[in-house]
């Protein structure tokens, strides 16, 4: 079955020349694949590989995942016909390109023809150390209790800040929020941000990236934001409210440095369960056990590794175009970007504000076995950054 471009569609800037040409020529592709025409797909994957050979770094970075399932999709368009040596000559050029979907392959139905075959099955066999996602988090290995390396302690900005004040004002999020319990205000202030602003991978957000700029900006351009613009939005929103909140940029192993794709989520404590809970504005998501107890990240992470039954609050979607399913949200998307985890010290109104002088202090929770552990702390700009392998001290339950 053909790969889908889910990536380069959110990420690549389709309206540059090379854009436009690679959409293009993706088309002429998958048509070539449908009617299993192996000389015309070949003619097109030559004139595509030549372009994009001749792209800088930076643009190749951009339109990779046209490049890797051009190659992918090549060789599943030569297996079906039954030339097996070309398929496989494809096969390792999709992985050599950055394709590492191993989930795919396992069910992927056109390769049938190649699952005997040595090369295929070596190929695949190396595949799962940088593909498998499930694999990969529950090797991760352990985290260190006993470590006990300096770090700041995360800080909340209260209620009564005067620019959080006129954000709830602004919108009437106590209104929004409702008179219900703790969670139903969150989820209720969750599900106003998902229909307020649609999520869109293909831009930067704006140039000053708190709520009330944001949201005015999306509604004069008619634009969105992307995951770390919406988790924003909502963080500022949960601070208003009172309500203690971080946004969680969460970040896969990527051994390979080849994969650009993270996501960005909120955790927000909720006093009456004396716990965080995970909240997702990009997919409206919230994620419970089998109870209906909502849960946090660091919940969803262990019961990722033990196999516990996780639920997806069944309304979750992408811009209402799209379900969010458990099976690809959690256990694929998910299962890749909780590897590592990485929050801003200061949750803030303008949290990541680009105001003169300002620096910006994160800490990053690293699993014992990442291959970078070092050094403990690390700057660059106006960026510092800490790194732990201490949970307890990451997820904190705030002051």
């Amino acid at each position: 079955m053909i790969k889908i471009l889910l990536l380069s569609i959110w990420l690549s800037p389709v309206d540059s020349t090379f854009g436009r040409f690679a959409q293009h020529q993706d088309s002429l592709l998958i048509q070539a694949y449908e009617s299993l025409d192996t000389a015309h797909y070949r003619l097109l994957l030559d004139e595509f590989v030549g372009r994009y050979d001749k792209l800088g770094t930076d643009e190749k970075k951009n339109f990779s995942g046209y490049y890797v399932n051009a190659w992918y999709n090549g060789c599943c368009t030569y297996a079906r016909k039954g030339d097996k040596a070309m398929a496989l000559d494809l096969f390792e050029k999709a992985i050599q390109a950055g394709f590492i979907d191993y989930d795919h392959i396992l069910v992927d139905k056109d390769l049938e023809t190649l699952r005997q075959e040595e090369r295929f099955r070596k190929s695949v066999a190396g595949l799962r150390s940088v593909g498998d996602y499930m694999y990969i988090i529950r090797r991760a290995g352990d985290y260190n209790r006993r470590d006990k390396r300096a770090l700041p302690v995360f800080t909340y900005a209260a209620p009564t800040d005067s620019n959080l004040r006129a954000l709830k004002e602004a919108f009437h999020l106590d209104s929004i929020a409702g008179t219900g319990n703790e969670a139903s205000q969150v989820i209720n202030l969750l599900h106003w941000v998902h229909n307020l602003v649609p999520h869109d991978g293909n831009h930067e957000n704006p140039a000053v990236r708190n709520a009330m700029a944001m949201i005015a900006v999306c509604k004069r351009d008619q634009r969105g934001l992307n995951c770390r613009g919406l988790a924003t939005v909502l963080n500022e929103c949960y601070l208003a409210m009172g309500f203690k909140s971080r946004f969680v940029t969460c970040l896969p192993k990527d051994s390979l440095k080849i994969d650009p794709d993270c996501h960005v989520i909120n955790m927000v404590f909720l006093p009456s369960l004396k716990k965080w809970v995970w909240m997702d504005p990009t997919n409206d998501a919230y994620v419970m056990d089998e109870t209906g107890n909502l849960l946090g990240p660091a919940e969803v992470r262990e019961r990722l590794i033990a196999g516990k039954m996780l639920i997806v609050n069944p309304d979750a979607n992408w811009n209402h175009r799209s379900s969010t399913l458990k099976e690809d949200y959690l256990f694929h998307y998910m299962a890749k970007n909780l590897y590592m985890l990485e929050c801003p010290v200061n949750s803030t109104f303008d949290t990541e504000g680009s105001a003169p002088g300002k620096t910006l202090v994160y800490i990053r929770l690293l699993p014992l076995d990442y291959f970078k552990q070092s050094p403990d702390r690390s700057e660059r700009s106006n960026y510092i950054t800490y790194l732990t392998n201490n949970p307890d001290a990451f997820w904190a339950n705030p002051q």
